[in-house]
């Protein structure tokens, strides 16, 4: 399908693995511009490369969103690269099981740098850019923030704040034109998300047992799924949407799972 977003110039935060490199994928397929800006110099110079192998306009550039400084600093490299921002999609961040009972408050402060402060450093700082291109914002935010999970304090807060920042950035935003919304994903099969599975004594059993709380279809949603849906947030398609959240998750969060 085409988004009309041919010679839009993207970034996306977190976009080297997983979820992240669809949304990535998809825009370049598009013939959009983007910039991958994540922390994992392997996996976001082998995007780069294999993209490029496609011709394919798509850069890498290596930045730890951990402060303010960095994130300024992933917004000059990225506009350094692109001239200016079109769309900016807010993925970066970790379900780094920082729970009530579990962590401290020194490791809740930690966890909200990792998943929560960046989406607004790197937004305030794109911000000018944004400005002059009446471009979009696309926060990626997590069922947790909704259903909850256990023992995930830090993540689930940030994926809390992460929404009503959409709304909030919606309002505040209007004059410039900008449109903000966030997608909300369940459960997507990622390296991360494998990667907790493996905590668990028989990971095949955990997941089979995931899948079959989930209402539609009782299967994972892919990372392709939730680009798509991102690709529509930003295309002028989707003109007329501001301050929405998205839920992409084969109605986890809203069915009774007792259905499945």
């Amino acid at each position: 399908m085409d988004w009309e977003l041919r010679g839009k110039r993207g970034v996306v935060t977190g976009g080297a693995k997983g979820t992240g490199a669809a949304i990535i994928r998809a825009a370049a397929d598009e013939a959009a511009h983007t910039v991958v800006i994540d922390r994992d110099e392997n996996a976001a110079r082998k995007l780069e490369s294999e993209l490029h192998g496609c011709r394919k306009q798509t850069l890498a550039r290596v930045v730890k969103l951990t402060n303010a400084e960095s994130c300024r600093q992933a917004v000059e490299q990225a506009t350094r690269s692109t001239g200016e921002i079109d769309a900016l999609i807010n993925n970066a961040g970790v379900n780094d099981r920082v729970g009530l009972e579990g962590g401290s408050p020194a490791e809740y402060v930690a966890s909200l740098a990792r998943n929560l402060l960046h989406y607004y450093n790197v937004a305030h700082y794109a911000l000018p850019w944004l400005k002059k291109t009446h471009g979009t914002i696309v926060n990626i935010s997590s069922k947790t923030a909704i259903t909850g999970q256990g023992g995930t304090s830090g993540y689930a807060s940030s994926k809390g704040a992460i929404l009503a920042l959409t709304r909030e950035w919606a309002v505040e935003l209007l004059a410039y034109g900008i449109r903000v919304n966030a997608v909300v994903p369940a459960e997507v099969m990622t390296p991360l998300y494998r990667q907790w599975l493996s905590s668990f004594p028989d990971p095949e059993e955990k997941l089979e047992n995931i899948v079959s709380k989930i209402p539609l279809g009782q299967r994972m949603t892919t990372p392709e799924e939730i680009a798509a849906a991102v690709l529509f947030l930003i295309s002028s398609k989707a003109s007329h949407i501001t301050g929405h959240h998205i839920f992409v998750d084969g109605g986890y969060a809203h069915l009774d799972r007792a259905l499945s």
